[in-house]
């Protein structure tokens, strides 16, 4: 190789725009820091959405005349729409097992008395099938549907007529 040449390569080499494997390698490192960041914040959001609905869900709503007309008239275009499906079940309800005194344990083991664990919401929406949908013969079905860390998640709620 000329002596030219070789001053070529060493300003390309010496160029801003050229990374050692040590400067890739600390750029790669940066990269991953903020990507990791980036989802870090996501995750935040996430989180705090979560809050918000766990703090939303916790609080009961008015059970009125009205408001029990509602759900049914919802219920019955919902399971009306699935039996034309050639469905037997639909999903009902979806909150996040923090609704539950035990986080979900008493439903992820199908205990008898998964029900006492429920609170605001959840709690009225089993109280709703208990009282006005368990004597038309609908069967309530409560499980964990989601495992995020390797803990219950979310927890589903179906409605079945089978």
């Amino acid at each position: 190789m000329s002596t030219a040449s070789r001053n070529l390569d060493a300003a390309r080499l010496g160029d801003e725009s050229f990374m050692s494997a040590d400067d890739l390698r600390v750029y790669m490192t940066e990269l991953e820091t903020a990507k990791a960041s980036k989802m870090l914040g996501a995750m935040d959001k996430a989180e705090q959405a979560r809050k918000k609905l766990v703090a939303a869900l916790q609080e009961e709503i008015a059970v009125t005349p009205e408001k029990i007309a509602e759900i049914k008239h919802s219920l019955a275009n919902k399971t009306r729409a699935a039996a034309q499906r050639g469905e037997t079940e639909v999903l009902v309800m979806r909150f996040p097992s923090a609704l539950c005194t035990d986080r979900g344990r008493a439903i992820n083991n199908a205990e008898a008395d998964w029900p006492a664990t429920l609170t605001g919401r959840p709690r009225q929406a089993y109280e709703f099938w208990k009282e006005h949908l368990q004597p038309a013969k609908y069967k309530l079905r409560a499980m964990i549907i989601d495992w995020p860390g390797g803990m219950p998640g979310d927890v589903a709620f179906f409605l079945s007529w089978s």
